[in-house]
């Protein structure tokens, strides 16, 4: 074998080995297999010469090693530095690397791994509901050391800055859901009914439902991204060494933030999905923009208005006490900081989702 960097030839009666034996000239692509498959040709009962070998390392040499076998050959000539690291092969290298351990019930193991970690978040967010309560009973009891700042700028990054996102995404799903709607409503000349179908849908249940998700995948990670960095940072042991409680000031103000704004981000997403409606309707059925906003107002009941918007309250601090769960556990390395908001999101949404389809089992039990 002949390449840029080495020979493997023989010559002699003997196997001689030249040029760079290290792990800049092994990285090359391929070049590893191509070593090997020249070493293969001969044999550790053959004499080797390693004389003319320009540069070894432990890479190169571990090939060297392997091909021999793991034992030194009968007949080998080395250099100096050469024979220094084949004599770390020689007292080190004989037994081959372990073989990885499979395990006979690796899948109920991992079923226990995620039973006990479910127990674990689970305990560990009841954990933290008890203290918001003893924060919100100190907060209310005092109102004047309550963290207000901290408050104020979660609403406006958690409500404010999140306008822009939930008026587009709101007004393309009411455009969407309207179109589809006219097209089926028109085939049973019920076309003025396009009015209740999305008012019920979007007041009562897709609007308060889209805006907590969009919420939820925009500020909650952001309100664990940011526990986060405070962990790595070690903000957070910097806090409980001056003796500053975490639930009231990072919790509390942004649960009483988030419950706050959702219900106002609902409202906002609401009108921006009845506004697309209204424009597709118009266009597509010929109904004018002041009829459908009076039949509007009949088609969604107050009962309907009131179970969307109070949903807006569960959504928002449900989606704040995951996201802070997640940042307060985050470890002090970027790793887990990645794996912590990822989880953060995905738990925020699946709890939104699950919350509505409670809500909407109790109230229709309730015979709302």
């Amino acid at each position: 074998m002949a390449s840029a960097d080495a020979t493997v030839e023989r010559a002699d009666g003997a196997v001689h080995v030249r040029g760079d034996w290290t792990v800049q000239a092994l990285r090359r692509r391929r070049e590893v297999a191509r070593r090997q498959q020249a070493l293969a040709r001969a044999s550790a009962k053959d004499r080797w010469d390693l004389s003319e070998v320009q540069s070894l390392d432990a890479v190169g040499a571990q090939l060297l090693w392997q091909a021999w076998g793991r034992k030194l050959p009968a007949e080998l000539t080395l250099s100096d530095t050469a024979s220094d690291t084949f004599d770390m092969l020689e007292e080190h290298g004989h037994e081959p690397p372990p073989k990885p351990h499979r395990e006979s019930f690796a899948a109920i193991r991992h079923v226990g791994d995620g039973v006990y970690g479910t127990y674990v978040h689970g305990r560990e967010m009841l954990t933290l509901l008890g203290q918001l309560l003893l924060d919100t009973g100190a907060f209310v009891m005092r109102p004047l050391r309550g963290p207000w700042r901290e408050i104020s700028a979660q609403i406006y990054q958690a409500g404010a800055q999140a306008l822009v996102i939930t008026a587009l995404v709101g007004f393309l799903i009411g455009v969407v859901l309207s179109y589809l709607s006219a097209q089926q409503l028109a085939l049973f000349g019920a076309s003025v009914y396009i009015v209740d179908l999305l008012g019920v849908a979007v007041v009562r249940e897709l609007g308060p439902v889209l805006a907590a998700i969009l919420v939820a995948g925009r500020s909650g990670s952001a309100i664990t991204a940011q526990i986060g960095v405070m962990r790595v940072t070690e903000e957070l042991d910097a806090m409980q060494v001056m003796g500053i409680s975490h639930g009231q000031r990072l919790v509390l103000p942004r649960v009483i933030a988030l419950s706050i704004a959702m219900p106002l981000v609902i409202l906002w997403t609401d009108a921006m999905a009845l506004l697309g409606g209204m424009m597709v309707a118009a266009i597509t059925l010929d109904l004018s923009p002041t009829w459908f906003l009076l039949s509007l107002r009949d088609a969604i009941s107050l009962a309907n208005f009131w179970i969307g918007f109070g949903k807006g309250f569960l959504f928002g601090a449900l989606i704040a006490l995951i996201a802070c769960h997640y940042g307060l556990r985050i470890e002090p390395n970027t790793e887990s900081l990645g794996r912590g908001t990822t989880a953060s999101v995905v738990t925020s949404i699946t709890a939104v989702i699950l919350a509505d389809a409670i809500c909407a089992i109790i109230f229709s039990e309730v015979g709302f």
